[in-house]
Protein backbone atom coordinates (compact mmCIF):
# COMPACT_ATOMS: atom_id res chain seq x y z
CA UNK A 1 0.00 0.00 0.00
CA UNK A 2 1.18 3.79 -0.52
CA UNK A 3 1.47 4.37 3.30
CA UNK A 4 4.12 2.04 4.00
CA UNK A 5 6.54 3.00 0.69
CA UNK A 6 9.12 4.50 3.34
CA UNK A 7 9.00 1.67 5.61
CA UNK A 8 8.96 -0.31 2.64
CA UNK A 9 11.72 0.99 2.02
CA UNK A 10 13.91 0.29 4.95
CA UNK A 11 12.64 -3.60 4.77
CA UNK A 12 14.00 -3.63 1.31
CA UNK A 13 17.45 -1.89 1.62
CA UNK A 14 17.68 -4.27 5.05
CA UNK A 15 16.82 -7.40 2.85
CA UNK A 16 18.88 -6.38 0.02
CA UNK A 17 22.02 -5.42 2.17
CA UNK A 18 22.11 -8.62 4.12
CA UNK A 19 21.60 -10.72 1.12
CA UNK A 20 24.33 -9.29 -0.67
CA UNK A 21 26.26 -10.10 2.50
CA UNK A 22 27.23 -6.28 2.88
CA UNK A 23 27.95 -5.06 6.77
CA UNK A 24 26.22 -1.85 7.82
CA UNK A 25 29.56 -0.13 8.06
CA UNK A 26 30.61 -0.92 4.54
CA UNK A 27 26.90 -0.01 3.08
CA UNK A 28 27.55 3.48 5.39
CA UNK A 29 31.34 4.08 4.08
CA UNK A 30 30.28 3.45 0.65
CA UNK A 31 27.13 5.39 0.37
CA UNK A 32 28.80 8.52 2.78
CA UNK A 33 27.08 8.43 6.24
CA UNK A 34 27.31 6.85 9.43
CA UNK A 35 26.47 3.00 10.06
CA UNK A 36 24.26 4.37 12.89
CA UNK A 37 21.93 6.35 10.29
CA UNK A 38 21.87 3.38 8.51
CA UNK A 39 20.69 1.41 11.41
CA UNK A 40 18.02 3.90 12.00
CA UNK A 41 16.54 3.56 8.47
CA UNK A 42 16.67 -0.03 8.22
CA UNK A 43 15.21 -0.04 11.64
CA UNK A 44 12.31 2.53 10.61
CA UNK A 45 14.16 4.74 13.18
CA UNK A 46 14.46 7.63 11.14
CA UNK A 47 13.65 8.65 7.78
CA UNK A 48 16.28 9.20 5.13
CA UNK A 49 16.22 12.32 2.55
CA UNK A 50 16.13 11.29 -0.98
CA UNK A 51 19.60 12.11 -1.63
CA UNK A 52 21.02 9.29 1.33
CA UNK A 53 18.07 7.06 0.29
CA UNK A 54 19.34 6.94 -3.25
CA UNK A 55 23.18 7.06 -1.85
CA UNK A 56 22.44 3.60 -0.12
CA UNK A 57 20.71 2.10 -3.10
CA UNK A 58 23.26 3.13 -5.08
CA UNK A 59 26.15 1.62 -2.48
CA UNK A 60 24.34 -1.47 -2.79
CA UNK A 61 25.02 -1.85 -6.69
CA UNK A 62 21.40 -2.56 -7.50
CA UNK A 63 18.69 -0.67 -10.26
CA UNK A 64 16.75 1.52 -9.54
CA UNK A 65 13.55 -0.12 -10.94
CA UNK A 66 14.47 -3.42 -9.53
CA UNK A 67 14.88 -1.72 -6.35
CA UNK A 68 11.48 0.01 -6.55
CA UNK A 69 9.50 -2.66 -8.14
CA UNK A 70 6.38 -4.10 -6.14
CA UNK A 71 7.31 -1.41 -3.32
CA UNK A 72 5.21 2.26 -5.48
CA UNK A 73 1.31 0.96 -6.33
CA UNK A 74 -0.31 3.15 -8.71
CA UNK A 75 -3.16 2.11 -8.30
CA UNK A 76 -5.32 5.68 -7.16
CA UNK A 77 -5.77 6.22 -3.53
CA UNK A 78 -9.15 6.20 -1.25
CA UNK A 79 -9.47 8.56 1.47
CA UNK A 80 -10.91 5.57 4.05
CA UNK A 81 -7.88 3.27 4.98
CA UNK A 82 -8.79 -0.37 6.27
CA UNK A 83 -6.16 -3.11 7.46
CA UNK A 84 -7.01 -6.33 8.49
CA UNK A 85 -5.38 -8.03 11.42
CA UNK A 86 -3.48 -10.65 8.89
CA UNK A 87 -1.90 -7.44 7.39
CA UNK A 88 -0.52 -6.52 9.80
CA UNK A 89 3.47 -6.53 9.17
CA UNK A 90 6.37 -7.94 11.51
CA UNK A 91 9.36 -6.60 11.75
CA UNK A 92 12.11 -6.64 14.12
CA UNK A 93 14.92 -3.84 15.38
CA UNK A 94 18.36 -3.74 16.31
CA UNK A 95 19.80 -5.72 20.00
CA UNK A 96 16.28 -6.04 20.91
CA UNK A 97 15.38 -9.67 23.08
CA UNK A 98 11.82 -9.79 23.74
CA UNK A 99 10.58 -7.25 21.63
CA UNK A 100 7.34 -7.90 18.73
CA UNK A 101 6.37 -5.40 16.13
CA UNK A 102 3.36 -5.55 14.11
CA UNK A 103 3.54 -2.40 11.96
CA UNK A 104 -0.42 -1.33 11.86
CA UNK A 105 -0.17 1.01 9.18
CA UNK A 106 1.92 4.41 8.27
CA UNK A 107 1.50 7.46 6.63
CA UNK A 108 2.32 10.37 5.10
CA UNK A 109 0.25 13.59 5.71
CA UNK A 110 1.68 16.77 4.17
CA UNK A 111 4.88 17.49 5.77
CA UNK A 112 4.57 14.21 8.65
CA UNK A 113 4.91 11.01 8.60
CA UNK A 114 3.08 8.75 11.39
CA UNK A 115 3.38 4.79 11.95
CA UNK A 116 0.90 3.14 14.17
CA UNK A 117 2.88 -0.39 15.66
CA UNK A 118 1.81 -2.79 18.05
CA UNK A 119 4.38 -3.67 20.66
CA UNK A 120 4.73 -6.44 22.56
CA UNK A 121 6.98 -6.80 25.37
CA UNK A 122 7.94 -10.07 26.70
CA UNK A 123 8.24 -10.03 30.77
CA UNK A 124 12.76 -10.39 30.09
CA UNK A 125 12.67 -8.86 27.33
CA UNK A 126 16.33 -6.59 26.77
CA UNK A 127 17.33 -4.10 24.51
CA UNK A 128 19.85 -1.43 25.49
CA UNK A 129 18.40 2.77 25.72
CA UNK A 130 17.52 4.24 21.86
CA UNK A 131 16.63 7.28 20.29
CA UNK A 132 14.40 7.69 17.36
CA UNK A 133 13.58 10.57 15.32
CA UNK A 134 9.87 10.94 16.09
CA UNK A 135 7.71 11.94 18.95
CA UNK A 136 5.92 8.46 20.28
CA UNK A 137 2.72 8.48 21.51
CA UNK A 138 1.90 5.15 24.08
CA UNK A 139 -0.91 3.39 25.18
CA UNK A 140 -1.34 0.48 27.03
CA UNK A 141 -3.37 -2.07 25.98
CA UNK A 142 -2.61 -4.83 28.16
CA UNK A 143 -0.13 -5.15 31.77
CA UNK A 144 2.08 -2.81 33.32
CA UNK A 145 5.04 -1.34 31.63
CA UNK A 146 7.91 0.91 33.56
CA UNK A 147 8.99 3.42 30.81
CA UNK A 148 12.59 5.32 31.20
CA UNK A 149 12.54 8.91 29.58
CA UNK A 150 16.09 10.49 29.87
CA UNK A 151 17.00 9.74 33.92
CA UNK A 152 13.11 9.79 34.62
CA UNK A 153 11.18 6.49 35.30
CA UNK A 154 7.17 6.09 35.18
CA UNK A 155 4.64 3.29 35.58
CA UNK A 156 1.83 2.93 33.36
CA UNK A 157 -0.82 0.50 33.54
CA UNK A 158 -3.93 -0.96 31.47
CA UNK A 159 -5.31 2.23 29.95
CA UNK A 160 -2.45 4.75 30.68
CA UNK A 161 -0.96 6.66 28.03
CA UNK A 162 2.24 8.64 27.21
CA UNK A 163 3.79 10.98 24.91
CA UNK A 164 7.36 12.18 25.02
CA UNK A 165 10.52 13.16 22.45
CA UNK A 166 11.47 10.49 21.68
CA UNK A 167 14.69 12.30 20.73
CA UNK A 168 15.45 11.85 24.55
CA UNK A 169 17.26 7.92 25.18
CA UNK A 170 14.12 5.96 26.31
CA UNK A 171 13.38 2.24 27.11
CA UNK A 172 10.32 0.38 28.19
CA UNK A 173 10.39 -2.65 30.53
CA UNK A 174 7.47 -4.99 31.64
CA UNK A 175 6.95 -5.07 35.63
CA UNK A 176 3.53 -6.99 36.23
CA UNK A 177 2.95 -10.30 34.36
CA UNK A 178 3.86 -12.33 31.42
CA UNK A 179 3.81 -9.19 29.04
CA UNK A 180 2.78 -5.79 27.93
CA UNK A 181 0.73 -5.01 24.98
CA UNK A 182 0.91 -1.39 23.99
CA UNK A 183 -0.11 1.04 21.09
CA UNK A 184 2.36 2.82 19.65
CA UNK A 185 2.56 6.02 17.13
CA UNK A 186 5.54 7.64 15.86
CA UNK A 187 5.03 11.07 14.60
CA UNK A 188 8.44 11.51 12.79
CA UNK A 189 10.35 14.40 12.29
CA UNK A 190 12.42 15.76 8.99
CA UNK A 191 15.34 13.55 8.33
Amino acid sequence: MQEDILFQISNKLKEVRKNKGVTLQEIADEAGVTKSLVSQIENSRTIPSLPVMLGLIKALDIDLNVFFKDIISTAPGDNVLIRRKEEYQPFTKENAKGFYYHRIFSKQFKDNHIDVVLLRLEKDAKRPMVRTNAYEFKYVLQGSVEYTVGKNKYILNQGDSMFFDANELHNPKCIHGDEVLLLVIYFFNEA
